[in-house]
């Protein structure tokens, strides 16, 4: 019941964090979605492990910055 909860907070911190995308640029706003994304599917797929989630938002965040 771990990857719940940690889902859920990630999803928490996504939205707090899209709240302040004002001012950015879209490669800055495809870097901090990517992250997001990746963070929650890192913690899906690992069953909540940090090393997953911070895995997953690394490599979302390199993916989100690609993006033109």
């Amino acid at each position: 019941m771990r990857a719940p909860k940690i889902t859920l907070a990630a999803l928490a911190v996504v939205a707090t964090a899209l709240g302040g995308c004002a001012n950015m640029s879209t490669q800055q706003k495809n870097t901090a979605v990517g992250a997001a994304v990746g963070a929650v599917g890192g913690a899906v797929l690992t069953g909540g492990s940090a090393l997953g989630t911070v895995g997953g938002a690394a490599v979302g965040g390199v993916i989100g910055n690609q993006v033109k």
